[in-house]
């Protein structure tokens, strides 16, 4: 079976790794020809707009998915046309553009911070008027790892962007709280569904650098609701990632990735099934594996630049993921996960 994926980032070649002990082969369509894949299958270098291109990406495929919700909706639309998509095109324009994504929260009864629409200045002063600073501002669409966001502390900043063009933004009050968290669960074709603990997650400048398991977390549960609320809304297929703030004993929605994700790295060694290879049995009709944790797991990325192996490789239970990517300032280039104690 030939399993295409939109994207040749580390997420295609960790599901390709992941996939091809099991017999598939993997054909990548992406647009930019820095890829990570290029040893793992067929790379084809398209814009996602060459209508032309992506029908023959479809031909050679079986079954298609999707490493980043950044792929234009008309894209998924017409690869749904031609050959099963998981997830969904529908999935896709829900979970790109943050109002979207807020509204479909509140039409789920999942609480999340206050947030507003902003088209100009005036929809920001009343958000801030009425729920007080800090607030934060970010693009609608095409926002990750920190990027497309600002912080609005005090009214001297609200004042330096009086005048300015303010257009398809979301703001949302900024809480002060206890932790980031998610939970990562997989849906399969036939229904079947699997999850993995709860993450607690430590950004800096909005991109996550470390995340560890929390076995038998308390609020474990509550997230696994409002996972199955996103689920059953979709009829979902495939692994699903949802952040949440946590405040004073309540979970908040953050945003939902509908792919395998970044603060799920840790389940290749730390569980039996891990997320790459659960998504992979999801979307082609297999039975989904065990996805109980193995051990205590902290995970954390390497942004920029590589450890020197020798730095590593001697540190006991402690497992080094290269992404084979060219550094560059601000890019995720590679992980470690280490294991950091033992289930019960």
């Amino acid at each position: 079976m030939n399993i295409g994926i939109l994207g040749a980032g580390q997420l295609s070649r960790m599901l390709a790794i992941a996939g091809i002990p099991m017999g598939f082969n993997f054909i990548f369509y992406s647009p930019s020809d820095q890829n990570c894949v290029k040893n793992l299958g067929k790379v084809i270098n398209k814009s996602y707009d060459d209508q032309e291109a992506v029908i023959e990406f479809a031909s050679l495929c079986d079954v298609i998915t999707y490493e980043n919700e950044n792929i234009p909706y008309e894209t998924a639309v017409l690869i749904e046309s031609l050959k099963p998509l998981y997830p969904s095109a529908n999935t896709l324009l829900n979970t790109q553009d943050r109002l979207l994504e807020k509204q479909l929260f509140h039409s789920l009864n999942i609480p999340t911070v206050p947030f507003k629409c902003v088209d100009n200045y005036q929809d920001l002063f009343d958000f801030v008027e009425e729920y007080d600073f800090p607030v934060i501002i970010k693009k609608r669409t095409q926002g990750y790892d920190g990027k497309g966001q600002i912080k609005i502390i005090s009214n001297k900043d609200l004042v330096k962007l009086e005048g300015e063009m303010l257009c398809n933004l979301i703001v949302e009050k900024m809480v002060n709280f206890e932790r980031e968290i998610s939970i990562i669960g997989t849906k399969s074709l036939n229904g079947e569904i699997a999850y993995y603990d709860i993450c607690e997650n430590k950004h800096i400048n909005g991109v996550l650098h470390r995340t560890c398991n929390k076995i038998k977390d308390p609020i474990f549960e509550n997230a696994k609701i409002y996972l199955n609320k996103v689920f059953e809304h979709f009829n979902y297929v495939g692994c699903l990632a949802f952040e949440f703030f946590q405040c004073k004993g309540m979970i908040y929605a953050n945003e939902l990735a509908p792919r395998v994700h970044n603060t799920g790295h840790w389940t290749i060694e730390g569980t039996f099934c891990s997320q790459f290879e659960n998504h992979i049995r999801a979307i082609v009709g297999l039975p989904l594996g065990n996805t109980e944790s193995l051990a205590n797991f902290e995970m954390e990325n390497f942004i920029g630049r590589l450890p020197l192996l020798n730095e590593i490789f001697n540190l006991k239970d402690t497992y080094f993921h290269d992404y084979q990517k060219e550094p560059k300032p601000g890019r995720k280039l590679g992980h470690i996960s280490r294991k950091i104690g033992y289930s019960l």
